[in-house]
């Protein structure tokens, strides 16, 4: 038993339980939910109705295709592929949260609370790529690479700062009890 002593300290703990739940998600999502294409589609379909709205509730004519296409009259639109979608952000912030100590009963209402305030900043991003693509195509292709990356990745990185410092009322220090 003296060979498992490092499983006692809660950063090893905490980077296995990240790293299961990586490989986990992985092999779900990738043999099951994405060439089922269900859960990707969904989550499309969802995005590009909600930034429709709004886009034309800000005035403009707005278009859409049925294979994941929206745009404003006058563009190319965008296109929005499954890389795209915010699962995979859906899931790496999940996976934080759930591999990091705390109150099991308030990660059941911060994953989906941040899972929608994720899914409303991908919204937003798919709102003003979609003005922006009025502008310059240029311009969006940039924004969509890198200002919108580090944005949303900006984000997460708030959220998980939230959880650990505010929210989760422990920390992985090697010296910490457990609860």
């Amino acid at each position: 038993m003296q060979k498992l002593s490092f499983l006692q300290n809660p950063i090893i703990r905490f980077l296995l339980s990240i790293l299961g739940f990586y490989l986990g998600w992985y092999l779900l999502y990738n043999l099951w939910l994405h060439p089922a294409k269900t859960m990707d589609l969904f989550v499309i379909d969802k995005t590009v109705a909600v930034s429709k709205w709004i886009l034309e509730g800000l005035g403009y004519t707005v278009f859409t295709g049925s294979d994941r296409l929206i745009g404003i009259d006058g563009t190319g639109g965008l296109w929005i592929g499954d890389n795209c979608n915010g699962i995979a952000l859906f899931s790496l912030f999940t996976g934080f949260i759930i591999a990091y100590p705390g109150n099991w009963k308030k990660k059941l209402y911060f994953i989906p609370l941040g899972i929608l305030m994720i899914e409303i900043l991908n919204i937003l991003r798919v709102v003003f790529l979609a003005i922006l693509d009025t502008h310059s195509r240029t311009w969006t292709e940039f924004n969509h690479t890198y200002t919108f990356t580090i944005i949303i990745y900006g984000f997460i990185f708030f959220l998980w700062m939230l959880w650990t410092n505010k929210i989760s009322d422990k920390t992985l220090s090697p010296s910490s009890p457990r609860k």
